[in-house]
């Protein structure tokens, strides 16, 4: 039981007498009066406990908890790619592959069994994702919150006493395991003292402390709440309205950054904005929003392209030089991103990508090789038809089994990447082999050749075609009988990429025998010809209708695919890139 404080100051005087008669000279006492005592249960004791105890937090986006941590290196699934996390720095790239997809559910696989470290110190082998969860709900009831963000600089020096407050021993120590051990044995008739001055790290910066007094204080005030996008609005707001700023990424379905080429954009403290190329200026608004995590709300009018920029925008990176912000829309789910930097993007090239997408989300794709260092496993993949969508979904569909995704394209190093994320990776699904990020070696509108070139020596390879087998050579006839049968809506009608499909909404269209083809919606009969030929390798499609539904009306139309339900046709431009895109589907 801990001494009165009067009792306590008698007998620490008497002591003091006694032994500095008879004690040798160079012993070091302290005077053991109540602010200067730590107990096995005292408060600093107990902080002292958390702030020494293994900081498990450093590796929570891998087990879920910082009651643990997970002795490196382990190999984890993220999404379906697999990671080797060698150190901490390594977590980055589990958090890149999350980040890739902002309107994805993101997984994570622990490949066991591996070895975790308790906050005590203690060593414990884990065998599966069961025994694992056992084990952090237990430690979670068990102990304390870490104080993860103070660290000390040691040596320490601590003196200990008996229950006579006679000084026992002098105890170094050297590290947190150490500090923590000591602490630890602490029975609750000892009594131990601190010698100060010591030095305190909160995060990242040294303080000084002379007292148990102030020790405490700062130990129970550490902020150590983690913050992986910290926004702090008065230095966003300064950054914001400092200086000059240029888009230097613009993406909604497209990459759309050259519309922004050559202006300068600056905010103003009034909340005012305003946009200037030299010759035209167009002014905005700009405001932060007052939530906990707060957005920047932008208007810049209703005149294009600056209409597009009016939206409610997530800030997901923000300094100096750079804000990075990000719109996921209510309707379609479909994400945009803004990019504002100091220096303007003169490369003014987003033509590359831009075709890549324009390409790849028209119409339906096969797998017609995959080899996965080295093995052919073309085979799993039969069967499946692959869609792309602009909003960054992805379905691949065999029979009456769907598995949906996501995928991405960007620039990296110079050359096109696309990345592919999709679901039901764990349960038999052979999709989960395509989640990873591949390079681009050719792409054009009937072949989509990938290569993952972080697969090693043998690196792994894929490739899309719009025919399961590669294709085969063209044939007219085939098609001719196909859509001489039955008859054919307007399933999709994209005119240099505007949809203008609900012009045909309607309409059910009949393709004869003798070239002619008529077209009613139950009160309208409109007349017309259509032509099947092979040009060029390719097949030619050749249409014309009367009024009033002639907008789909071209005489260069190519067959891009087709089935016994469904024909994808579209126009070129002179550098050979998808214009406009008609489909037809059978009733």
């Amino acid at each position: 039981m801990k001494t009165p404080k009067g009792i306590a100051y008698l007998l620490v005087m008497s002591v003091f007498l006694v032994f500095s008669s008879c004690q040798k000279e160079e012993s070091e006492f302290i005077d053991e009066t109540d602010p200067d005592t730590i107990t096995a249960n005292s408060t600093l004791a107990n902080l002292l406990v958390r702030s020494s105890q293994n900081a498990g937090d450093f590796d929570d986006l891998i087990d879920g908890s910082s009651c643990v941590s997970i002795n490196l290196p382990v190999t984890v699934i993220a999404n379906g790619q697999e990671v080797t996390v060698e150190n901490e720095d390594d977590i980055e790239i589990v958090e890149d592959i999350f980040d890739q997809f902002p309107n994805d559910e993101d997984t994570l696989e622990i490949q066991f069994p591996i070895t975790v470290t308790l906050a005590n110190f203690t060593e414990v082998e884990v065998s599966s994702q069961q025994e694992l969860d056992a084990l952090i709900a237990s430690c979670e009831n068990d102990i304390e919150d870490t104080i993860s963000c103070v660290d000390f600089v040691y040596p320490l020096t601590f003196f200990t006493f008996n229950s006579d407050n006679e000084q026992t021993n002098t105890v170094t120590i050297n590290s947190s395991i150490e500090l923590y051990n000591f602490l630890d044995d602490l029975d609750d008739d000892d009594f131990v003292s601190l010698q100060f001055p010591v030095t305190v790290i909160v995060n990242g910066e040294e303080v000084a402390v002379n007292s148990n007094q102030e020790l405490v204080t700062i130990l129970a005030n550490a902020n150590c709440e983690s913050n992986d996008d910290p926004v702090d609005t008065t230095v966003f707001e300064e950054n914001l309205t400092s200086g000059v700023w240029y888009i230097t990424y613009y993406f909604d379905d497209f990459d759309e950054t050259s519309d922004f080429t050559g202006y300068e954009f600056t905010f103003s403290t009034d909340n005012t904005a305003q946009a200037t190329n030299g010759s035209n200026t167009v002014n905005g608004t700009w405001n932060l929003t007052s939530s906990s995590t707060p957005d920047l709300d932008l208007f810049f009018g209703e005149n294009d392209p600056f209409d597009e920029l009016d939206e409610d925008w997530d800030i997901i990176e923000a300094n100096e030089d750079i804000i990075r912000l990000r719109d996921v829309s209510g309707g379609d789910g479909s994400t945009d991103f803004l990019t504002f930097e100091r220096t303007p993007n003169n490369t003014g090239n987003n033509e590359t990508i831009n075709n890549f997408i324009e390409d790849f989300t028209v119409g339906v794709w096969y797998i017609t090789l995959f080899e996965d260092s080295g093995d052919d496993e073309t085979s799993d993949y039969n069967g499946f038809e692959f869609s792309f969508f602009t909003n960054g979904m992805a379905t691949g569909v065999n029979g009456n089994t769907t598995v949906e995704g996501f995928w991405t394209v960007q620039e990296m190093n110079g050359a096109l990447n696309v990345i592919f994320n999709f679901s039901n990776s764990g349960s038999g699904s052979p999709l989960g082999e395509l989640n990873d990020d591949w390079v681009v070696l050719e792409s054009s509108d009937v072949i989509i050749r990938l290569q993952d070139e972080d697969s090693g020596s043998d690196p792994d390879k894929l490739t899309f075609e719009r025919e399961p087998n590669g294709g085969n050579s063209p044939n007219p006839q085939e098609l001719i009988d196909i859509m001489a049968s039955g008859t054919w809506f307007v399933d999709s009608y994209l005119d240099d990429g505007d949809d203008e499909t609900e012009d045909y909404l309607g309409y059910n269209y009949t393709f004869m025998n003798n070239n002619t083809v008529q077209a009613t919606n139950g009160s309208q009969t409109v007349n017309g010809i259509w032509i099947v030929s092979t040009v060029g390798g390719e097949l030619n499609f050749e249409f014309d209708m009367d009024s009033p539904i002639n907008g789909t009306d071209d005489d260069e139309y190519k067959v891009l695919q087709f089935n016994d339900t469904s024909v994808t046709f579209i126009t070129r431009d002179s550098s050979g890139n998808i214009e406009d895109t008609l489909i037809i589907q059978k009733n």
